[in-house]
């Protein structure tokens, strides 16, 4: 089921009105010439093990710009779209790739940031201003899925992730009660936290020791978990949990990986090899980079840092698409770019 139904009948106006070539979407436009160089110079080789997930004759494109704060992609190989959120203007863009066209899919999306797709393949949202997850039925209606713990609201949603069961975990940070950018300012009632929401639509409590949960995923055989700690201190961490039998809890907390270069881990994604794309930039430290930083790093399972890919933003989140899964998108502060890779993603 193709959701630009929903978009033609809840939003269609505004979609025509909206509906633009590749470039420009009312916000900043950033400019970026391909390299006319193969291989790439933009995606770079730091272990020899990444050499084989680099396409030689693939160079990096810009897909979309005239963003402010893109986020949350999903990938929809029956429509041949990509969806991200751009949350400071509120709104949900779409990526169609059978035209080529950049396009308001939801003018209204309650400051929604991560996104992922159910079992039945429907459209599952976290929304900031509604502090909620919420399911986009067939038909176009909306299901709140979760919106608070124990009486007390949830924080705000921010990365999602389906697990073959049909259960749904996400990350519930601060970031989006914390100001009026990213939704509106509000005291938190719950401590950060992950929950579950099990395929039976019961929210569990996987963990509150976080500080600043953000991007999350399963390891390609759903052994493990990985959540970042956006918040650690000094630096961000991905944490790998091991899953337990009944997939239901998580223990056995490690440090996978280590921004210790002062990136700024946010969204990531994995492969069929179970390596983790990761979405990088600049934390914010004194000192850091951001030059030389922005871009997607890739680790393999044991924490190596094996690639890396230069991109002129910084990137917060990723998802892996195209007709073969092998087209990384990466949704990269104004703009998305596209990557094809001789990989493709765990889910």
């Amino acid at each position: 089921m193709d959701l630009s139904r929903r978009n033609l009948m809840t939003f269609g106006a505004v979609a025509a009105a909206t509906a633009v070539t590749i470039k420009n979407a009312s916000a900043q436009a950033i400019s970026f010439t391909p390299s006319p160089i193969y291989p790439d110079p933009a995606i770079q080789v730091l272990d020899p093990s990444f050499a084989k997930y680099r396409v030689a004759s693939a160079s990096l494109e810009q897909v979309a710009t005239g963003a402010r704060w893109l986020e949350g992609p999903v990938y929809f190989g029956d429509g041949k779209y990509l969806l991200v959120s751009d949350i400071p203007n509120n709104r949900v863009m779409k990526f169609d790739e059978t035209n080529e066209t950049w396009s308001v899919f939801d003018a209204n999306s309650n400051y929604a940031n991560g996104h992922c797709r159910d079992l039945q393949g429907r459209l599952i949202a976290c929304e900031h201003l509604t502090r909620r997850v919420t399911r986009t039925e067939h038909d176009g209606s909306i299901t709140v899925l979760a919106d608070n713990y124990k009486g007390k609201k949830l924080n705000s949603p921010n990365d999602i992730v389906c697990k073959s069961d049909g259960s749904l975990w996400f990350t519930d940070p601060p970031f989006g009660i914390g100001g009026m950018w990213e939704g509106e300012k509000a005291d938190p009632e719950l401590p950060h936290s992950v929950y579950r929401i099990s395929a039976e639509g019961e929210l569990s409590l996987i963990t509150d020791e976080l500080k600043g949960p953000n991007g999350i995923a399963f390891s390609e055989d759903e052994k493990k978990l990985y959540i970042v700690e956006g918040r650690a201190q000094p630096y961000r961490i991905v944490w790998a949990y091991d899953v337990s039998k009944d997939g239901k809890t998580v223990s056995n907390k490690k440090a996978l990986i280590t921004a210790d270069d002062n990136g700024g881990l946010d969204g990531f994604k994995v492969d069929v090899d179970g390596n983790l794309w990761c979405g990088w930039g600049s934390s914010g430290a004194a000192g850091a980079k951001p030059e030389e930083l922005n871009g997607v790093k890739v680790f393999n399972k044991e924490g190596k840092a094996i690639g890396f890919i230069k991109l002129p933003e910084r990137c917060p989140n990723l998802v892996f698409g195209g007709k073969k899964k092998n087209r990384l998108y990466m949704a990269s502060s104004h703009s998305v770019y596209a990557l094809y890779v001789e990989t493709r993603g765990a889910v």
